[in-house]
């Protein structure tokens, strides 16, 4: 096996157009479980870690850029206030020693149907930042997923960042498994209440070939909901919108679950979550979105 260590971002994107096969790693949490297990081993991988440029995050014409290299440590600790939904997510992701190496840019790459930061991300309509030596291009998360771990990437291009409104009302994630961290989700739910747009996000995960957005459930609660007074949301539009949840799921049964446990429990987990995300004051307008996050 082939191994890269460049030491800047231009010579990362250089050697990925002159060695298209190499497997870029970062912290590594998916790549060496493969690797380990004897699923998967690459001709040629390039270690990441020395490109400064992928462990910083700041502003980008009003929203948050984060470096694809920004440990799910660094996004709890430094981006929870304005990213409150990836934070519970990256919360639950393995143990601290895998959140102080893992990367929401290493999850993009895998784009595993199960990825904890995948639902948050379609829930706040994220952008995945793509580069290669002939340029820059962005593609919306909910066009990012093609199929099970399959993705819009060129066989040139590495993941540089990804870009997301700072929270414009509440947020929330959760997941069913066999215990709360260190497990792959059996299903798994978001949802981002953008008050400034009158609009819920959502974002389903492990319950489909790809992550999923749950478009009829989103149109149908946008106009259920009191923008104005912001009372809470009735019991009945709480279940309708959790049945609707469930109908946009594309489950399988398999040795987590069966599809219709991960039905049944995308509902509950939608009706609660939207109505915890509900109850969460929207932020003042204005977040700190030009602060910047250097590595140590």
């Amino acid at each position: 096996m082939e191994v890269f260590q460049p030491a800047s971002w231009t010579e990362a994107l250089e050697t990925k157009a002159a060695h298209p096969e190499a497997l870029p790693i970062a912290g590594g949490t998916d790549v060496m479980v493969e690797m380990n297990l004897d699923h998967h081993r690459p001709e040629a991988i390039m270690d990441l870690t020395r490109i400064h440029e992928l462990t910083e995050w700041g502003g980008d014409n009003g929203v948050l850029r984060v470096g694809a290299g920004v440990s799910y440590t660094r996004l709890i600790d430094e981006l929870g206030d304005r990213l409150p939904g990836l934070a519970i997510a990256s919360r639950t992701v393995g143990s601290p020693q895998i959140r102080n190496r893992g990367t929401v840019g290493g999850n993009l790459g895998t784009s595993s149907p199960a990825g904890d930061a995948h639902p948050p991300l379609l829930a706040s309509d994220a952008v995945v930042e793509l580069a290669s030596k002939a340029g820059t291009r962005r593609v919306p998360v909910r066009e990012f997923f093609t199929g099970p771990k399959k993705n819009a990437m060129r066989e040139e291009e590495l993941i540089a960042a990804f870009l997301v409104e700072p929270a414009r009302g509440g947020q929330q994630f959760s997941k069913v498994g066999t215990r709360n961290a260190m497990v792959i989700a059996v299903c798994s739910f978001a949802v981002a209440v953008d008050q400034g747009l009158r609009h819920i996000g959502t974002g389903i995960g492990s319950a489909g070939p790809t992550p999923l957005r749950a478009i009829e459930a989103e149109e149908f609660i946008d106009g259920e909901l009191d923008w104005e007074n912001r009372r809470p949301p009735s019991d009945a539009s709480l279940k309708k919108f959790g049945e609707l949840v469930a109908a946009a799921a594309k489950p399988i049964d398999d040795v987590r679950g069966t599809a219709a446990y991960r039905r049944h429990a995308l509902s509950v987990m939608a009706a609660r979550c939207l109505g915890w995300a509900w109850a969460t004051p929207p932020p003042p307008i204005g977040g700190r979105v030009g602060e910047r996050g250097l590595s140590s």
